[in-house]
This record gives C-alpha cells, sequence and structure tokens, in this order.
C-alpha cells in the first residue's frame, strides 16, 4: 500500500463522481433511472444534498482506492481496463444483478446502475494505468 498514488486514488473517485454526475443527469440516463426506480413517487424523502454527495464522495474514494490496491503500482494501461471491466461488470454489475432479481427490479435499471459501475471502474482502470 506504500506504493498506491493517493493522488492518482483522489482523481479516479473525482473523475468517477463526476461521470456519475452526468450518467445519472437528464443528459443521459436520468430519467430512465427515476421512472425504473420508482425515484418520483419518493420525492422528497432522500437526505439531505450535502450528505447524499459527501458520503457518495467517501465511497468512490473507498473504490478507487481498493481498486488501486488490486491493480498494483505499476500496471500496465491495458490492465487497467481489464481489471476495470473485470470489476465493473464482472463482479458489481453481476452482484446488483443478484440483487435486483430478488427485490423485482427491471433490467432497464440493472442496465443503467450496472453500466455506470462498468464505466466507473474501467475509467478507475485507465487513470491508475497511466499514472504510476
Amino acid at each position: 500500500m506504500d506504493q498506491i498514488n493517493i493522488f492518482a486514488v483522489i482523481v479516479a473517485a473525482a473523475s468517477s463522481f463526476l461521470v456519475g454526475g452526468l450518467w445519472y443527469s437528464a443528459i443521459l440516463f436520468g430519467a430512465v433511472w427515476n421512472r425504473e426506480n420508482g425515484s418520483a413517487s419518493k420525492a422528497g424523502k432522500g437526505g439531505h444534498p450535502a450528505r447524499v454527495f459527501g458520503v457518495s464522495f467517501l465511497f468512490s474514494l473507498i473504490a478507487a482506492f481498493a481498486f488501486a490496491c488490486w491493480l498494483g503500482p505499476d500496471a500496465s494501461l491495458q490492465e487497467g481496463v481489464t481489471r476495470g471491466l473485470l470489476a465493473g461488470f464482472g463482479m458489481v454489475a453481476a452482484s446488483f444483478g443478484i440483487n435486483y432479481q430478488f427485490a423485482n427490479r427491471t433490467p432497464l435499471l440493472w442496465l443503467v446502475d450496472g453500466g455506470y459501475h462498468t464505466v466507473q471502474f474501467v475509467l478507475f482502470g485507465v487513470i491508475l494505468g497511466l499514472w504510476h
């Protein structure tokens, strides 16, 4: 862990946080996510935005750090992207798929959420694979 580039981890976390903002916005998949998640019926029941964004960024930092530990300090771009796909799709999205089946959530919601996390971890791999 001594060789983990903490600045690269922070940039990776920030970039995935920014991609998430775009991913779940009206420009991309926000309307679909809200419809499929039933968010319209839950309006006003969420947490304070500062808490939601603060805790979400903390989780992005944890995920980026854990990924950096798994990837190691000398990984290539190709290794970063490959492991990003494995983590994002093979672990996170697949795990969501199991939970979503039991929660009776739609395949479309799974595609939006699983797709975001696949992109998130590929982005981690790109940043950490390029920035040693």
